[in-house]
């Protein structure tokens, strides 16, 4: 199994339009960008997108994705579903999971598309091109659903955090512990305030609590100074994860 970050940054990406803070600066300057959340999951000769973003089109050629076989939304923002049409209108056939409310709220933007939905339950596992994914919730306010989601892979576990603040349910954490590798929310440093999402501390607290072997923060801002000490994603960064074979024992 294969775990792409196809984009690490916040709704408006860095660099933002008009921002000529330090980091827009930088970015615009060293030629380097984040662009908007998606991640990219291919295992068995299949490929399934976690959130669609406004980047889409860009995300998918730069890594030589020819076809999506299923679209897990996370919820109904428009940085995470809007690219849902750059590869839509090239497939005959297009396979969208999450909850009622979720493909209810994002079915109000895209009605014109004729996609077909597969609601899920959070913490029931759906088995998917030999993986096990379930879906959590998180809190991602005023939204009345948020998700985040968790991997297993024969004896390994992704998490994905989604959008959201520090307060997400215990039972949502009790699925979301001992992961391989965490996929966190961190709009921000340390200093901030956030309603909706976790600042650095806040992450990595998480991180911690959760034992997460591996830790990156994806939804980054340009609040980050462009040399940051923090474990920052980087897009187009990529995580393998093995299946057991008979090589571990020898």
């Amino acid at each position: 199994m294969r775990v792409t970050i196809l984009g690490s940054g916040d709704s408006p990406g860095t660099p933002v339009i008009g921002c000529h803070c330090k980091t827009c600066e930088h970015a615009r300057k060293n030629g380097w960008e984040r662009l908007r959340f998606s991640i990219l999951i291919e295992n068995n000769g299949k490929n399934i997108l976690i959130d669609t973003s406004p980047d889409m089109r860009r995300q998918l050629l730069k890594a030589n994705v020819e076809k999506i076989d299923a679209v897990i939304w996370t919820h109904a923002h428009y940085d995470h579903f809007a690219g849902f049409g750059e590869f839509y209108r090239v497939q005959t056939r297009v396979n969208v999971y999450s909850t009622p409310e979720v493909l209810e709220d994002v079915r109000k933007y895209l009605d014109f598309m004729k996609y077909k939905e597969r609601e899920i339950e959070v913490l029931k596992p759906v088995h998917l091109f030999g993986m096990d994914i379930m879906l959590v919730d998180v809190n991602h306010p005023p939204l009345r659903r948020s998700h985040g989601v968790v991997i297993m892979y024969r004896n390994h576990k992704v998490v994905i955090t989604g959008d959201t603040n520090v307060e997400i349910p215990k039972e949502s954490l009790n699925e979301m512990k001992n992961p391989n590798l965490l996929i966190v929310d961190a709009l921000a440093p340390e200093g901030y305030r956030l309603k909706k999402h976790m600042n650095a501390i806040e992450a990595l607290s998480l991180s911690k609590r959760l034992n997460a072997k591996e830790t990156r923060f994806v939804h980054v801002g340009h609040f980050y100074p462009p040399n940051s000490r923090y474990p920052l994603a980087k897009d187009f960064e990529s995580f393998e994860f093995r299946g057991v074979s008979l090589e571990d024992f020898l």
